[in-house]
C-alpha cells in the first residue's frame, strides 16, 4: 500500500513540474451585440454582430508598453475566440472594440468598448477559457419599439421621448 501512494505522489509532482513548464494558451472568448435603444444593455430588440473586429492588448502595468497584441473578428453568431500565448502576469490586458460591419449600428458604447482579462496562470482560474463580458455598438439613434421594451422591464420614465 505504502509503495502505491508512493508511487501516486511521484507521479503527482512529475505531472506538477511538467505543468509549470508548458507554455501558456488561454483562449478568451465573448460576444459583440448591437444595442439599437442605447441603454447600454441588451434588450430583445438587440442582436449580436458577426463580421465585428476587435484586438486584445496587454500593456505593462508599470511602463504602459504593449507586451502582446491580437487581432480578431466575432462569427456568425456574433461570438469571438482570441488566442493568448505566454503568461501577462506583470500586464493588464483588454479586448476593445475596433470596427462594427454595420454602419447603422457603429457607434461605440462608452464604458462598453473594452472589457478587462486577466491572462495569467497564478490567478486561481482553472480553466484557460476567460470570458469577457459583451461589448457593444449602438445605433445613432433610438430605434421604434423602445419605448414599450423599456416599459416591460419597468425601466422606461413615463416622459421619455423616443
Amino acid at each position: 500500500m505504502a509503495k502505491v501512494v508512493a508511487l501516486a505522489f511521484c507521479i503527482l509532482a512529475f505531472a506538477a513540474v511538467a505543468h509549470c513548464h508548458a507554455p501558456e494558451v488561454f483562449n478568451v472568448e465573448g460576444d459583440v451585440y448591437c444595442d439599437p435603444c442605447r441603454v447600454k444593455f441588451q434588450t430583445k430588440l438587440s442582436h449580436k454582430i458577426a463580421g465585428a473586429t476587435l484586438k486584445l492588448e496587454c500593456t505593462d502595468r508599470i511602463t504602459r508598453n504593449v507586451t502582446y497584441s491580437v487581432e480578431g473578428v466575432t462569427d456568425s453568431n456574433g461570438h469571438y475566440k482570441l488566442t493568448v500565448s505566454g503568461n501577462h502576469e506583470d500586464s493588464i490586458c483588454e479586448v476593445t472594440l475596433t470596427k462594427s460591419p454595420e454602419p447603422d449600428c457603429s457607434v461605440a458604447m462608452a464604458g462598453l468598448e473594452t472589457a478587462r482579462i486577466v491572462c495569467t496562470e497564478n490567478s486561481g482560474m482553472h480553466n484557460a477559457v476567460r470570458y469577457a463580458n459583451p461589448l457593444g455598438f449602438m445605433t445613432p439613434e433610438s430605434v421604434s419599439g423602445c419605448k414599450e421594451v423599456l416599459d416591460e422591464l419597468g425601466l422606461a420614465p413615463q416622459d421619455l421621448d423616443f
